[in-house]
């Protein structure tokens, strides 16, 4: 292991809610995606064979709002190398290094917490289903923050 130096994902993840928005890193912007996932069927399996709990991972995981992303960068291979490795993984002998691989494809596909924050991914909102014609109920006042309490004084009334 290399020491000192910064490593492809050390430091704190990105915040796409950080009061300080000036860094050059965030140039690059956050993308929204959909909360209702990947509209129509998975994609064709691009490797050998597929098994029965392979289909059933790579089904669900194109619904996923990640997919719309996926689809969009053209990785079709590295999700279904992630579903190889990860039906593999859940078996009861699976090996601690398979299970590592499965957990980076997790972060490296967004599909953890940490994996969405690297690629600057978030969820949009859910779309709101009308089911009765309630009225809105009002929303809850916002507390006020750290930066609402800070006010500008003129020069000549601090002294």
């Amino acid at each position: 292991m290399p020491k000192g130096g910064a490593r492809a994902v050390s430091g704190p993840a990105p915040d796409p809610n950080a009061l300080r928005r000036n860094r050059p890193s965030d140039k690059a912007g956050w993308t929204t995606l959909p909360a209702e996932g990947r509209h129509g069927g998975p994609p064709a399996w691009p490797l050998s064979e597929m098994t029965d709990r392979e289909f059933e991972l790579w089904r669900d995981l194109w619904a996923k709002p990640q997919a719309v992303a996926w689809e969009a960068l053209d990785q079709g291979y590295e999700v279904a190398l992630f579903v190889r490795a990860l039906a593999h993984a859940e078996q009861p002998d699976a090996k601690v290094d398979l299970q590592r691989i499965v957990r980076q494809y997790l972060d490296s596909l967004g599909l953890s917490v940490q994996g969405m924050l690297r690629n600057r991914w978030k969820i949009g909102p859910a779309a709101e289903v009308a089911t009765s014609p309630e009225p809105a109920a009002e929303p809850a006042p916002r507390r006020p923050s750290a930066r609402d309490r800070l006010r500008v004084v003129p020069r000549d009334e601090g002294a």
